[in-house]
């Protein structure tokens, strides 16, 4: 029962702020029209490496959906430093990622996270644009970075924000949010408390252990937030704990192979070593030199013997974050085939059949079937996200299709 009442405890305590994110996470699709990132993203220069670390900083995509976000920005005539800034700024970090910190680190935590992602994002993007070459002008660009949505009118954009904070954003870090509650849950329950005061004494030790385990692993922004507080909880310093909420989220295996692929070799060592070295500099100062009781925020989780510690007001945000945890997985393994299975219905047209590996969640699906969508010869894209099957009416060029999927980062089956 302890795993239970730890797991409840955590998703109580993130569950209020989680729903705020969400929200706000909505208005920014809905309300931000889709050429303001045109206009901002796409220039070449120091002005447009500023910008793209402002913008990444919140903006709700997960660690997956930011690299195709990327690479498309990039294809479309984005410069490399502007590429490397967003690269480095999203995926640290989120408007939904920044409210639940503060629900279970506090309030320095929160505050961290996102002014080291800026500034890390501004390094890096300043260091690739020193090798940039000048060429595209960035005008007439499309970015693929929010859609703009259908209707115009307020309500059609207030349902717009609620079903993309609700269903899609949801749906696209659900099984990452489960999956760190889940672990954090077991780290709480069955590691010994203290288990990780041995690292006391050699603190910048236990932040490169940190860092040779997050680098390799796959965890959003959100996810590794219960992960951190767990480890704190069985000892390990706050600085240790604030390497693993930067670097597992953005410095993972596959983004420094796409990176390397889509703006150079170069640019994919500034990526991680600016992301790595940002986050060790910032987790000594917080040992060092800031006050420990800032980072002394156990959100409401039990180490020892747990028990239930929630209120009314987070009953009700858990139960209905569940709902919608619950909602995400039921459409996204059961709705998005039938709605491709409805459109085999048109045989009219040619139609090439592809199965896209790679894809875990909405952004990457979407950036598949916009990219391809471009090519020559092709008149329409469905894509599912769960098989990863891709149906194209037309005749696109073969190779040309198979160099967009790659580019993104994804491979054909």
């Amino acid at each position: 029962m302890e795993f239970i009442y730890s797991l409840i405890n955590m998703l109580s305590g993130m569950a209020p702020y989680l729903l705020f994110g969400f929200f706000m996470a909505g208005v920014l699709y809905a309300f931000v029209p889709g050429k303001f990132y045109r206009n901002h993203l796409s220039r070449p220069g120091a002005g447009s490496v500023i910008k793209a670390a402002l913008i990444g900083v919140p903006l709700p995509l997960c660690s997956c959906g930011v690299l195709p976000t990327a690479v498309s920005l990039r294809r479309n005539g984005a410069s490399r430093g502007a590429s490397a800034s967003f690269l480095i700024a999203t995926p640290q970090t989120g408007i939904d990622s920044i409210a639940a910190t503060y629900s279970l680190l506090g309030p320095a935590f929160a505050l961290l996270r996102p002014l080291v992602a800026l500034l890390t994002a501004l390094v890096g993007g300043m260091l690739v644009s020193r090798d940039e070459k000048s060429g595209s002008d960035g005008n007439d660009v499309e970015v693929d970075t929010i859609d703009v949505p259908v209707s115009d009118s307020f309500v059609g954009k207030m349902r717009a924000a609620f079903h993309y904070g609700f269903v899609d954003m949801v749906q696209n870090i659900g099984k990452w949010l489960v999956t760190g509650l889940l672990v954090a849950a077991a780290i709480t329950v069955f590691v010994p408390d203290g288990f990780f005061t041995f690292f006391a004494e050699y603190q910048f030790l236990s932040m490169l252990a940190v860092v040779l385990v997050a680098v390799p692993m796959y965890v959003c922004s959100t996810g590794s937030i219960p992960i951190a507080l767990s480890l704190m909880l069985k000892g390990l310093s706050p600085g240790a704990a604030f390497v693993l909420l930067m670097a597992g989220p953005a410095a993972n295996i596959a983004s420094i192979a796409i990176v390397g692929k889509s703006l150079g070799r170069k640019a994919a060592v500034i990526y991680l070593g600016t992301i790595v070295v940002g986050a060790l500099i910032t987790g000594i100062c917080i040992d060092c030199l800031m006050p420990r009781d800032w980072f002394d925020a156990h959100g409401g989780v039990c180490s020892g013997h747990c028990h239930l510690n929630t209120s009314l007001f987070r009953t009700v945000c858990t139960v209905l974050l569940v709902l919608l945890l619950v909602n995400a997985f039921v459409r996204k393994y059961k709705c998005g085939k039938v709605k491709n299975t409805q459109k085999m219905v048109n045989k009219k047209n040619v139609q090439t059949v592809i199965v896209v590996k790679g894809m875990t969640c909405n952004h990457c699906k979407a950036m598949v079937e916009k990219n391809i969508s471009k090519l020559p010869g092709v008149e329409s894209v469905s894509v599912d996200l769960v098989s990863g099957e891709t149906r194209i009416h037309g005749n696109p060029d073969a190779a040309a299709l198979r160099d967009v999927i790659e580019d993104l980062g994804f491979t054909l089956d």
